[in-house]
């Protein structure tokens, strides 16, 4: 008496069978493609001015980093330079605007500002900070330079 079952896997209609077919037409095509996508993206020109990015240009590589960077973060980047280069109450006012022009920054206010207040305590001492002090953000930014003093 013959069993049915190893008949039918000898004539290779098995599910391994099927899928291992499957696997061999599909998966070269697949290697080629993404090989093939690869190359494209590589400078073979030589011309620093094309738009794909080398490893040993760190200007480029460095606005890659921010643009990675959420909203909120790119947004404190730069009201710490300008509380730098200008005064807190400059930063601040642009804190502001920048939440009234995205309302969805507003839930990252008061830790920008807080962030803000900290700073300018480092810059400026706690007495000088504490007179840039304007009610944005639920007075964060008081808060901030209460804790930079503490």
């Amino acid at each position: 008496m013959k069993h049915s079952t190893t008949q039918q896997t000898r004539r290779g209609r098995g599910p391994a069978r099927r899928i291992g077919r499957t696997l061999a037409l599909v998966l070269p095509v697949v290697l080629v493609l993404s090989g093939t996508l690869a190359v494209t993206r590589v400078n073979w020109s030589g011309n620093p001015s094309s738009p794909v990015l080398t490893a040993a240009d760190a200007s480029v590589a460095g606005t890659a980093r921010t643009a990675r960077l959420a909203p909120q973060d790119v947004l404190r980047h730069e009201l710490l330079a300008v509380l730098q280069e200008e005064d807190p109450g400059v930063a601040l006012t642009r804190l502001q605007q920048a939440v009234n022009g995205r309302p969805k920054l507003a839930r990252h206010c008061a830790s920008i500002a807080r962030a803000l207040g900290r700073a300018a305590v480092r810059v400026y001492g706690p007495t000088r900070a504490q007179s840039f002090a304007r009610p944005v953000c639920d007075t964060s930014f008081a808060t901030g330079v209460a804790a930079a003093h503490r």
